[in-house]
């Protein structure tokens, strides 16, 4: 097969990987806590026997998460929480502990403050967090002290990974730091709000036609190419 051939193959999928994000990205542009992400492509210039130019292929296997900070939506929810700034909420799942920005939380039978999943809300200290069963206020200082009837009861914890780009997404909301956590000292979490995705729906279809055109521009190469060597091999058979 023809170098500039397996060249346009490699391309059309890192751009159909990239489609596919896109297509993520939309589908969630409506999920609380939602970040949105793209893909990464790289050039790999390889040199060639004899006097041939050399080879460029592109590749396009690594994600990258865009952590900007999503709106927030006043929703008066008690136990909607937002984070304003950097850091995550530890949640307890079945596979470990895992990071999400999605804080809207209810309590669970046990009176433990829990996902739409299920999940529990970890504490500072790894500890799930209770909500007094007689409690008649609920309510939550800036820096995650969370109180009942103005008795201070728990706070919040809020963590990053220890490693910048060590964040892995699990599934939707939901990420995990491999190498481990630390604590977030300076942020802020706002009671009654929630974090809205952080996709803007314009740039996205912008984006998705871009790569659309790309994608097709590729394709029209390999239909051409394919015409051309039918051509010579019915010529070479007379």
């Amino acid at each position: 097969m023809d170098n500039s051939v397996y060249t346009t193959l490699n391309r059309q999928s890192g751009l159909m990987r990239e489609m596919q994000s896109v297509a993520h990205n939309i589908a969630n542009m409506s999920t609380t806590g939602f970040r949105k992400e793209g893909v990464i492509f790289a050039e790999h210039v390889a040199a060639l026997d004899g006097n041939e130019p050399s080879l460029s292929m592109a590749t396009a296997s690594v994600r990258n998460l865009d952590l900007t900070q999503g709106a927030l939506t006043q929703t008066g929810g008690l136990f909607d929480f937002a984070i304003q700034g950097d850091g995550f909420f530890k949640i307890e799942t079945p596979q470990g502990e895992r990071l999400t920005r999605a804080g809207a939380f209810t309590p669970n039978a046990e009176g433990e403050l829990v996902t739409p999943d299920g999940y529990r809300l970890l504490d500072g200290g790894g500890t799930p967090i209770f909500i007094p069963p007689d409690a008649r206020s609920i309510s939550l200082a800036a820096d995650g002290t969370l109180s009942a009837d103005g008795s201070p009861q728990t706070q919040i914890g809020l963590w990053l990974p220890e490693d910048p780009i060590d964040l892995i997404r699990e599934a939707g909301v939901l990420f995990r730091a491999d190498n481990g956590t630390v604590p977030v000292e300076q942020a802020t979490i706002l009671q009654g709000f929630v974090e809205s995705s952080n996709v803007d729906p314009i740039l996205e279809v912008t984006r998705m036609i871009e790569v659309q055109r790309a994608y097709e521009m590729g394709q029209t190469f390999l239909d051409r190419e394919d015409e051309r060597i039918r051509g010579v091999i019915q010529t070479l058979s007379r």
